[in-house]
């Protein structure tokens, strides 16, 4: 595996893109969606991770995040094997039209990888880009909210869901709880 996009200083602020394997469309469905936001308020209150932004789309995340107890790493590591294990296992009870299809390509996947048992949901790497700065931090910030304008989902960043950028606006219906990031470079919880 290549060492350009790992999490090196634990510590720090980092932004992450975990994707499905094959860029396989899973989060169209609200039930595999919803998975991801509780894993992740799971991992904020007893993980002690730290959520700046996120927005979930059809088959990747992004995040922008840091660890305040722990390893970044293990939580992130954590979070991918309890949330493949709880979305297989909801694919599996459900009769959605695409699942024999989806886990195929998981179970295929799991074939190519020595460290997988029966299916692979999520890709090995996280894209872990580390923070340097405050003009990068705004840069990421603003390319996960806006990732649902481009994709054609919305026509405003606060009108999608599943993403802070509702936080960030003041909007209701937040789905985390999330430290705001202020300049200059502090944050407010």
């Amino acid at each position: 595996m290549s060492t350009g996009y790992q999490i090196k200083e634990q510590e720090a602020l980092h932004y992450l893109t975990i994707q499905i394997v094959k860029w396989v469309d899973v989060f169209t469905r609200k039930a595999y969606r919803d998975i991801v936001i509780d894993s992740l308020r799971f991992c904020q209150e007893k993980k002690g991770l730290e959520i700046y932004a996120y927005v979930i789309m059809s088959n990747h995340i992004h995040l922008l995040v840091r660890s305040n107890i722990g390893r970044l790493s293990d939580t992130i590591r954590e979070f991918k094997s309890f949330t493949a294990k709880q979305i297989l296992q909801a694919m599996q009870s459900n009769s959605e039209s695409r699942r024999d299809w989806m886990l195929n390509l998981f179970e295929f996947s799991a074939k190519q990888h020595k460290r997988n048992e029966q299916y692979q949901l999520w890709t090995h790497e996280n894209h872990a880009e580390q923070i340097y700065s405050e003009a990068f931090a705004r840069q990421k910030i603003a390319y996960i909210h806006e990732n649902p304008v481009r994709a054609g989902i919305v026509c405003h960043s606060e009108d999608y869901l599943y993403s802070s950028a509702r936080n960030y606006a003041g909007l209701d219906s937040q789905l985390i709880d999330i430290v705001e990031m202020y300049l200059p470079w502090k944050t407010i919880k």
